[in-house]
C-alpha cells in the first residue's frame, strides 16, 4: 500500500471511529428498551432501528476491510430482520447474547480492528445458533425477506454528514492529533437558516434609508411652499402670518437637521452591518460548504463492482474534487450522479471482445471532473469513451411513449433528439422492473437538477461516446434576479436564465405558422406574454396599467430573452424594474410543487414577490404557443381505465386499491390467482395488478395461464411482489409480466407511472 492509500485509510478510519461509535449508542439504547417494552407498536419501531443500525454499520465496516465487526453486524442484521416480521421472539439469555455481541463490536473499535476477542467464534456460535432456532422453530419460511449475496447487491457505504473535522490531521506524513468540534448538522442547519434571514434585514436597512430621503425631500418641498406666503400679506395680519412663517421655517430647520444627521447614521450603519452580515455569512458556509470529495469516494467501488458484475473494465477519473459546494447541493447531486455513471456503464461500455471489434482499448475510460466558474457555478462533465447513443433507438422509444409525433420527430436536429433521453417514459426495454425499464431515470435527474437550478445537457457521437454536462449553483440560498411587472404583478427571474433584455417595436412581432414570433440574431425565437404563461390577465390590457404619461410610447414592448437547456424564448413584460440580489425562500409543505414558481422572496419594502422556475416556465410557454384553433378544439373525452387487482393480504388488497382509485381508475379485487382469473374470463379489464405469492395459484402462474389465452395475451400485467431475488426477476420476465415490482421499494407514484406507462 503506498503513501496515499495509507493516508487515505487513516482519515477513512478516522471517520468510521466516529460514525460507529454513534451507531454502537443507538444500537446498546434501543436494545435495552426493546428488552423492557411488552409487543406495541413502540417495538416495531425500535426493532426497525435496531435493524437498520446493524445494517448500516455492517457497511460502514465493510469500507474500512473490517471483517469482524461486519460479520457480526450481518448476523445481527440477519435476527433483527427476522424479528422485524415477528417471526421470533428474545429470551434473556439471547438478549445477553446480543448485548455481548455490541460490546465485542464496541471493544473491536476502539482498537481500529488490530484486536480480535478470544471469545469471538465462541460468539459467532451463539449469535448464528439464534438466527437457526428461528428458522427452525416459529419462522414463516415462505414469508422470510431474501438475504443477498455479496455479490448480487452493492450496498452503499453511508459516510457520516454531520462531521464538520476529522479528528487526525496528517502533517508532512506524520499523524498529529489536533482539537476539533463536533457539530450536527441538525444543529448548523437552522443556524445557517437565521444567518441568512440577516440578509432581509440588510435589504430592509437600505429601504429605510431610501425612505428617509424621500421625507427630506418632502421637507425641502413644504419649506419652498411655506416661503409663498411671505409675497402674500395683508396689511392687518401680515405680521401674525410673518410670525407663523418664521415658526415654521424654524421648526422644519430644526427637524431637517435631526433627520439628516439620522439619514447620515444610518448609512453608516448600513454600511458596518451590510459588511458583518456578509462577512458572518461567508463564515457561516464555510462551515456547511464540503468539498465535494465527502460524495464522490465511493464512486471508485462502485463503479469497480458494476463494471465486474457485467463482465467489463473500466478506468474512472475524478478530477476536482477539492471544489467546495453547499451541503445542501451535494446532498441532492449525489443519485444523480450516481445514475449518470451507471448509465454510462450500462450503456456506454462495452464488454473488452466487443470493444476491440470497434478498435477500442478493452478497458473502458469514464471521466467525472468539476469546475468551478467564475460566475459562482459549478460545471460538472460525466464523459466516456463507448459507443454513444444510437439516435434511432432513441426516435422509436419516444415514439412508442407517446412524447412526440412522428412528424414532429422529422424536424428534430440530431442535438434536440438526443435531448429527448431526458422525457419521462422514453425507454428500450422490454420489461419494467425496479431498477430500470420505466424510462423515469433520466427524466428525474434532469428533475433535481433542474430544482437546484441548474441545467443538463448531452453530446454523443457514434462509437466515440457519450458526454453529459451539467450546471449548478454552487450555493442554494442567494441568487440574482431581474424583478419583472406583468400587469399588477411582480416577478424575479434568475439573472443565470436572462441572455438578454431589450426594446423593441411592436411590429417586430411576427406571426408564423400561428405562432407569435421574433427575429433575433438572425434565429426566429417564440414570444410569449409572461401573464399569459402563468394564468394572469394581459400585463397590457390591464386597466390597473394604463399609463397617464403621454411621453411614454406604446409602440414599443419589453422583452427578456430566457434559455434553459436547448431553448430560447422571447417573453413579453410590462417593466423590467430593477436587478437584485435576493434570498430564495422554499414555499413550503404545503405548496412543495406550485407550476413555473421555484420559491418566493420578500423586497426591502416588505412585499413578497414569487421566483420564477424558469424550467417550467419554457415548457409552459411551448404549450401555450399553440394556435387559438387547438386550444378551441373539442377534447375527446378520457377513457376511464378498469384495473383487476389480485392480493390476498387484505391490507395490501385495500392500499393498492384506494391508490388506483384516488387516480381516477375503475378498480376491482380477487383474493387469489384462481379468483382473479375467473374475472378476467367474464369481465373486460384493461391491466391486472397482481402480488406472487398467493394460495390456489401464484401470480407467475396467473401470468403465464393469461398469455396462453389468445383473448387475453396482450392484457399488461403488473407484478407487486416482496421476492426480490435476481432468479425471481427472471422468472417474472420468463412467464410474461410487464413490469416487476419490489414491495420493499414501492412507492405510489412508482406504481402509477408504470400504470400510466402500460395504459
Amino acid at each position: 500500500m503506498d503513501t496515499k492509500d495509507e493516508e487515505f485509510l487513516k482519515r477513512l478510519q478516522a471517520i468510521f471511529q466516529v460514525e460507529a461509535e454513534e451507531h454502537i449508542r443507538e444500537l446498546s439504547s434501543c436494545l435495552i428498551e426493546l428488552e423492557k417494552t411488552p409487543k406495541t407498536k413502540k417495538t416495531s419501531e425500535l426493532v426497525e432501528t435496531i435493524f437498520r443500525e446493524a445494517h448500516s454499520l455492517k457497511g460502514a465496516a465493510r469500507s474500512v476491510n473490517m471483517k469482524d465487526v461486519e460479520s457480526i453486524c450481518h448476523i445481527l442484521e440477519t435476527i433483527f430482520g427476522k424479528l422485524k416480521n415477528e417471526h421470533i421472539s428474545f429470551t434473556a439469555a439471547q438478549y445477553d447474547f446480543i448485548h455481548k455481541a455490541i460490546d465485542n463490536i464496541s471493544q473491536m473499535i476502539s482498537s481500529t480492528g488490530t484486536k480480535t476477542p478470544n471469545d469471538y467464534s465462541e460468539l459467532i456460535i451463539q449469535l448464528q445458533s439464534i438466527s437457526e432456532e428461528a428458522q427452525n422453530g416459529k419462522s414463516d419460511e415462505a414469508n422470510i425477506p431474501v438475504v443477498k449475496k455479496q455479490s448480487e447487491e452493492t450496498e452503499k457505504i453511508a459516510l457520516p454528514t454531520d462531521i464538520v473535522s476529522i479528528s487526525t490531521e496528517l502533517v508532512e506524513g506524520k499523524s498529529l492529533q489536533v482539537e476539533t468540534v463536533r457539530i450536527s448538522t441538525a444543529k448548523l442547519d437552522p443556524l445557517f437558516l437565521q444567518t441568512e434571514q440577516m440578509i432581509q434585514s440588510k435589504i430592509s436597512s437600505a429601504q429605510r434609508i431610501a425612505e428617509i430621503k424621500i421625507i427630506n425631500d418632502l421637507i425641502e418641498s413644504w419649506k419652498k411652499e411655506s416661503r409663498k406666503w411671505d409675497t402674500h400679506r395683508s396689511p392687518k395680519n401680515g405680521i401674525q402670518l410673518k410670525e407663523i412663517n418664521d415658526y415654521n421655517n424654524e421648526r422644519l430647520n430644526e427637524l431637517e437637521t435631526k433627520i439628516a444627521a439620522v439619514t447620515h447614521a444610518l448609512e453608516n450603519d448600513q454600511r458596518s452591518f451590510g459588511r458583518m452580515i456578509d462577512d458572518h455569512l461567508e463564515s457561516m458556509k464555510s462551515i456547511l460548504i464540503l468539498p465535494i470529495s465527502t460524495i464522490v469516494e465511493g464512486f471508485p467501488k462502485l463503479v469497480r463492482d458494476l463494471a465486474r458484475s457485467q463482465g467489463k473494465e473500466v478506468e474512472f477519473i475524478v478530477q476536482g474534487k477539492e471544489i467546495e459546494v453547499d451541503k445542501r447541493i451535494l446532498e441532492e447531486l449525489k443519485d444523480p450522479l450516481i445514475h449518470l455513471i451507471r448509465n454510462c456503464i450500462d450503456h456506454g461500455m462495452k464488454k473488452p471482445d466487443a470493444r476491440a471489434s470497434l478498435n477500442k482499448l478493452p478497458q473502458g475510460k469514464i471521466t467525472l471532473s468539476f469546475n468551478a466558474t467564475e460566475s459562482r457555478h459549478l460545471d460538472i462533465i460525466i464523459s466516456d469513451d463507448g459507443t454513444g447513443i444510437e439516435l434511432d433507438k432513441v426516435r422509436s422509444a419516444a415514439l412508442k411513449a407517446g412524447v412526440i409525433t412522428k412528424d414532429s420527430l422529422e424536424k428534430l436536429s440530431p442535438q434536440k433528439t438526443l435531448m429527448l433521453i431526458f422525457q419521462s417514459g422514453v425507454s428500450t426495454n422490454q420489461i419494467i422492473t425496479d431498477i430500470s425499464g420505466r424510462g423515469l431515470g433520466l427524466a428525474i435527474v434532469q428533475e433535481k437538477v433542474e430544482k437546484l437550478g441548474g441545467s443538463i445537457f448531452v453530446e454523443s457521437q457514434t462509437n466515440v461516446g457519450t458526454t453529459f454536462r451539467l450546471q449548478l449553483p454552487l450555493t442554494l440560498s442567494t441568487l440574482r434576479g431581474v424583478l419583472v411587472r406583468t400587469g399588477e404583478y411582480l416577478f424575479i427571474i434568475p439573472i443565470i436564465n436572462v441572455e438578454r433584455a431589450i426594446r423593441v417595436k411592436r411590429e417586430k412581432i411576427k406571426t408564423v405558422e400561428n405562432k407569435e414570433t421574433i427575429m433575433i440574431d438572425g434565429k426566429i425565437l417564440i414570444a410569449v406574454n409572461l401573464g399569459h404563461v402563468l394564468g394572469l390577465a394581459s400585463g397590457n390590457n390591464s386597466p390597473s396599467n394604463k399609463k397617464t404619461d403621454s411621453a411614454i410610447d406604446t409602440n414599443f414592448i419589453q422583452l427578456l430573452i430566457l434559455e434553459h437547456t436547448d431553448k430560447r424564448i422571447a417573453f413579453v413584460v410590462d417593466e423590467i424594474v430593477a436587478e437584485y440580489q435576493i434570498l430564495v425562500k422554499e414555499l413550503g409543505k404545503q405548496l412543495s410543487r406550485v407550476r413555473n414558481i421555484r420559491g418566493a422572496t420578500v423586497l426591502g419594502s416588505g412585499k413578497v414577490v414569487p421566483v420564477i422556475n424558469v424550467s417550467d416556465l419554457m415548457k409552459s410557454a411551448v404549450k401555450i404557443s399553440i394556435t387559438k384553433t387547438a386550444i378551441n378544439e373539442k377534447k375527446t373525452p378520457e377513457k376511464i381505465y378498469r384495473i383487476l387487482v389480485a392480493e390476498d393480504s387484505i391490507t395490501s388488497r385495500t392500499l393498492i386499491k384506494n391508490i388506483l382509485e384516488s387516480a381516477g381508475y375503475l378498480v376491482e379485487t380477487s383474493v387469489d390467482g384462481v379468483d382473479a382469473f375467473t374475472k378476467v374470463l367474464v369481465g373486460e379489464f384493461d391491466l391486472i395488478v397482481s402480488d406472487v405469492d398467493m394460495p390456489r395459484m401464484s401470480g407467475f402462474e396467473l401470468t403465464a395461464k393469461i398469455r396462453k389465452d389468445k383473448k387475453l395475451n396482450e392484457l399488461p400485467i403488473v407484478l407487486v411482489t416482496a421476492l426480490e431475488s435476481k432468479d425471481d426477476r427472471e422468472h417474472g420476465i420468463d412467464v410474461g409480466a410487464s413490469a416487476y415490482i419490489v414491495k420493499s421499494s414501492f412507492d405510489q407514484s412508482n406504481l402509477l407511472e408504470v400504470i400510466k406507462k402500460l395504459l
